[in-house]
Parts: structure tokens; sequence; C-alpha cells
């Protein structure tokens, strides 16, 4: 979801050394060419274009929606609109902010740090049309009459937390906030949101089709919301609806295959400093990682990936012409848990049950020997610096059976191996199953994850093996997209009988510029789908959006590492790409970012 569901964590009560402060010394994962190749290049394109397995995506719109937040969105949209600013994690640059890839130049903080003015630098929509603030206002105006259906809201966040908004010129606008906001935070969480849209182009009028300006007012501005989204739920004519003709990226869409291929081609105009070296970019989506796997083998794909089962072709595929690069996550993986279920919520708000649940997860051993190496325990929110190697030392509850049976058992369960573990004392005493466990009771919970992967598929599998021998009984559920189908809800929600949910195949979150949880952990967070609350994880977390020391933000990860908002799980790369020796400019961005613009093939 958004800054996306997905991946890598940090440890739980252990020290936080070198990585809580903004500046981290982030290292992404580069590929440059390692060998040339001669001639075509793979799978039918030549050396002007490029084949990348990715999911097909179903998003168009850059203004995020609730259950269309997944990766492969993030960056479709983001090589067709570019955001305002995008962001480095080397410590290079002012505010983490990209030079060269950005809209703008770094805000400009006056009025005692509440106050930051920026500066758009010259660029152009694909139709020749400048860039302005007016573009800048009417992604404003739409966020804030549609607060509501943004995915990235949060009440009290932003847009709720400026004071003012104000365009002084075609080329400048200012935000002022309503507190003192700690800088490196708002403009990394914050600031990153702002997309400029095509005002001259989307602010139409549905009934007549005429561009105007309905976004002014807060009636005009849901009607205009209305039909872009409408637009964008129909993917099947993103190819062809002259809205999503206009864009300010590198990239234009070309074609467009609902649940399969995507074609995106250069723009020669294009106006960014980033321009692209390729003619063109193929998306092809595969049903599972056999399936990609097995093209990726007969040389079939530019750019794909090697399943952690397969890892040990990696000498095959190098004589083969291909590189092999993880790509690390500044990321975190948990497995969700739905505090309002009516029936396991009750559970799942017992500490010591939760404490009990992790504890029979033997994170160092699944990282091992089912992701090959390539993974790395999560221990809590703050997530480790990419491409180190995490353990479970550390940990607040590494895997230890024998303490979770004494849990357990200490709180009125009757333990069953291999049998069904009971609630015997109902109640709310020490020795008790917990308020609202009724009497007989059971621990018995449906995990709904992802198809398609066969490393997870093993990793409940032994998960489910662990449990059982204390008699909790693990249903697992594998669908194509596990976060559409585990929504955020209310225990009389009828959608609300779900137990358990993952989407960390790939990882579960990719962080922004900085590692705070107010969009995932607080509550009522966007994407705090199992609607855990905790007063003093708020209050961490709303500090950290205030003070720039490591204190802080280690407070904060060490009471959520303790509290398990979630289940903390493996925390894979992203991926193990593999791709051809003679692709080179491929930088594998930590925040999940794949800037097309920079690949081309060496001559």
């Amino acid at each position: 979801m958004g800054s996306r569901f997905h991946r890598r964590g940090l440890r739980g009560t252990g020290a936080l050394a070198g990585v809580l402060a903004l500046g981290l010394a982030l290292t992404a994962c580069s590929g440059s060419a390692g060998g040339a190749q001669k001639g075509a290049q793979s799978g039918g394109q030549s050396k002007d274009g490029v084949t990348v397995a990715l999911r097909t995506p179903n998003w168009i719109l850059p203004i995020s929606a609730p259950g269309f937040t997944q990766g492969e969105n993030v960056i479709f949209g983001s090589a067709q609109y570019r955001h305002l600013y995008e962001y480095l994690l080397d410590g290079s640059a002012k505010y983490n902010i990209d030079p060269g890839r950005s809209m703008a130049e770094p805000p400009e903080v006056s009025d005692g740090g509440k106050t930051l003015t920026i500066t758009l630098k010259d660029n152009t929509w694909s139709d020749g049309k400048p860039v302005t603030t007016r573009d800048i206002q009417f992604w404003w105006n739409l966020v804030t009459a549609n607060k509501d259906k943004w995915a990235s809201y949060r009440e009290g966040g932003f847009p709720d937390n400026i004071a003012e908004f104000k365009v002084k010129d075609d080329k400048t606008f200012s935000l002022t906030t309503t507190k003192t906001y700690n800088t490196g935070w708002f403009v990394g969480n914050q600031l990153n949101r702002i997309v400029p849209l095509p005002q001259h182009v989307w602010d139409k009028d549905s009934a007549t089709g005429k561009v105007s300006d309905l976004d002014t007012t807060p009636e005009g501005a849901k009607k205009v919301f209305d039909f872009l989204t409408a637009a964008s739920k129909d993917p099947k004519t993103y190819a062809t609806n002259e809205l999503w003709q206009v864009n300010s990226g590198p990239w234009k869409l070309e074609k467009y295959v609902p649940n399969g291929e995507v074609v995106l081609t250069a723009r020669a105009n294009y106006s960014g400093s980033d321009k692209p070296k390729l003619k063109s970019v193929t998306l092809r989506p595969f049903t599972s990682d056999d399936a990609e796997f097995n093209v990726l083998r007969a040389g079939q794909i530019d750019y794909g990936y090697v399943p952690p089962a397969n890892l040990s072709q990696q000498k095959y595929l190098e004589s083969k012409g291909y590189q092999i690069a993880p790509w690390y996550g500044w990321s975190i993986t948990y497995l969700q848990l739905n505090f309002n279920n009516p029936d396991s919520g009750p559970l799942f708000k017992q500490l010591y049950l939760r404490q009990a649940l992790q504890s029979l997860i033997d994170q160092p051993t699944i990282s091992k020997a089912i992701w090959s190496g390539m993974a790395a325990p999560t221990c809590g929110p703050v997530p480790a610096k990419p491409g180190t190697n995490g353990s479970s030392e550390g940990c607040a509850y590494p895997f230890d059976p024998a303490k979770a049976k004494q849990l357990l058992e200490s709180h009125g369960w009757q333990v069953t191996p291999d049998g069904q573990t009971t609630c015997q004392k109902p109640g709310s005493g020490a020795d008790q199953c917990g308020e609202g466990v009724k009497s007989g009771a059971k621990l018995a919970f449906t995990v709904t994850s992802q198809t398609g992967f066969a490393a997870t598929t093993k990793m409940f599998a032994e998960i489910k093996s662990q449990m059982s021998k204390l008699g909790i009984q693990l249903t697992i559920k594998e669908v194509p997209d596990s976060v559409a189908v585990t929504p955020a809800c209310k225990s009389s929600d009828s959608n609300c009988s779900w137990d358990m949910s993952f989407f960390g195949s790939q990882g579960s979150w990719y962080y922004p510029a900085f590692p705070s949880g107010e969009r995932l952990f607080a509550t009522d967070a966007p994407v705090n789908l199992g609607s855990y609350s905790d007063p003093e994880a708020d209050k961490l977390i709303e500090a950290t959006q205030f003070a720039d020391d490591e204190a802080t933000l280690k407070a904060y990860n060490d009471r959520l590492a303790q509290d398990l908002p979630v289940l903390w799980m493996p925390n894979p790369v992203y991926q193990i790409s593999a791709y051809r020796a003679g692709l080179q400019g491929v930088t594998q961005d930590p925040m999940n970012n794949m800037f097309f613009q920079d690949w081309s093939w060496k001559s």
C-alpha cells in the first residue's frame, strides 16, 4: 500500500545504531553491466526496448485509493506522473530530496519552521503546456475535498495539519503548518504525496465534457474526483481514454491489456533531466513464481527475478548472460491481525496471546531455509539498513515454543498438542483467558495470504506445523490479492470475518524517507488494516513527527516491538533480480521505485 505494502525489519529492543537518523547511510543495490551482449536482447525485444516481469497495474490516477496501493500501481503511476519530490536515502542531499528527479527546488523554511515555500522548476506537460502552481492547487483541491476517499489520509494528518495553502505566482506556493514539525519528517512523509495534475485537461464537467474551474469549490472538486475515479476503475480504456494521454512523466501508455501486458513508450518531449534512453518498456505479468522462472530460464525476459527456491540455479542463469542482484528494501514484513473480528478480535487483544503466537514463528530458520538466506527477521516497526543481514538477536520475542506453551497455560488454556487448544478459564483475571474470551474458545485462525509465491506457501506450512504442536490450528487461504479482501472494518461489518492477513511475499510495507508509523500503526491510520489501537503508541508516533533525535524514534520502535500490533515475519528482499548483463543503469531503489528512464543497453 502506497509507500507500498512491502518489507525488512530492525531489532525490537536492541540497538538501532546507524539507522534511526534520517540521513542514514542507505545504499541502493545498483547494477552496472557485467558484460556486453550483441544483437537482440531477449523475448522479441530489440535493443530499443526491454521486457520486465511485473504484475499488471490496475490504478492510473496519481491519487492513491484504498485497495489500489500495491507496488505495481506506484511504479506504473510514477512512470507517467511525476511526484513533486523524489528522494535519496544516502544522506547526500538537503532533506533527502533528489535534485535531479524532483519537479521543485527544496523548500525554503521560515516562520519558525511552520512555513515552507516551494518554487517549481521549468517543466511541461506532454501537450506542451507548462506545469504551474495551478496544477498543484488542482491536486490540493481534489484531496482536501475528497480526503475520506484518499488512501493516504489520516484524520489530523495531511492536509488537516495545513493552516494555509497559498499560491504566490505561477512558480511559487507555500504551505503553513498548524504546528512546528520536524522538517525532515514533513518533507519526507507529507510533501512526498504531492503530484501535479493537468488541471487544463482533467478539471472537467462530466455532464458537458468541458474543462472549467470546477475544483475551486468543494462540490465541484467532489464531482471532478468522482469523474476521475470512475475512469481509473475502467482499466480496459486506459490506453484510449484522452484523460491519460496528457502526463508529466518520462513514459506514456501505449498498450494496456487487463490482467495482461502493459507497454510504455518514451516521451520525446519529456522535460525532466532524466530522459529515457530506451524507446519502450513492456511489463509482463505471471501467475506464479514457477511460471516466471520458466520464462526467465528460456531467456524471454530482460529483467525478472529468481524465486528463493531456485537460487541454486544462479550459476546457470549467469552462464546464459544474466546478472543476479538482490533488491533490498526500506521496509518491514508482518502478519496483520484483525482486532475488530467479532470472534478472533478478543483473542488478538490479549498481549500474552500475541506474544505466544510470535514465539512460534522461527524467523531465523525460515529466513535461511525457505528464503535461501534472502530474508532477515523483522523485530519492530523501524526498518533495518537495506543490504544488512538482520538477526533475531535482540528481538523482544525470539522463537521459543516452551515460552509460548507457558504463556497459554498460565492464562487458562488447556494446551492439546496436535489437537485443539481451548480456553478453560474465561475471565479477565491474571490467570484467565482475558476479557471477551469465552469458555471453550478455540485457538483456530485463517490466514489469508497471496497466491503465486512458493516461498510464502512453504513458510506458512512451517508456521502451521509449529503452531499445531501447541494445538493452535491455522487454515491457510491463498487469494490473488490479500490486501483487497482483508480491509479495515468494524466488528458489525459483514466483511470483518477475516482473522490474519499476509501481503509480505515481497515485503509488507515500504516506507517513505522517514520511517515513522503514522500511516501504519496509529489509531485509524489509513493502512492500519487490523485496527490496532494503543494510546501510548499514538503518543510515540506523534512524537516522531516533531523531534529529530534518535531517542524518539527508538522509543517508538521499542514500544511496538514489544506490544505487537502485528506479528513480525521474515523480511525478504523485494526480489532477487535477474537482468541481462548488457542492461545498464539499473538502480534498485530501496523505496521500491523503478526508474526505467535510466536503463539502456550496452553497445
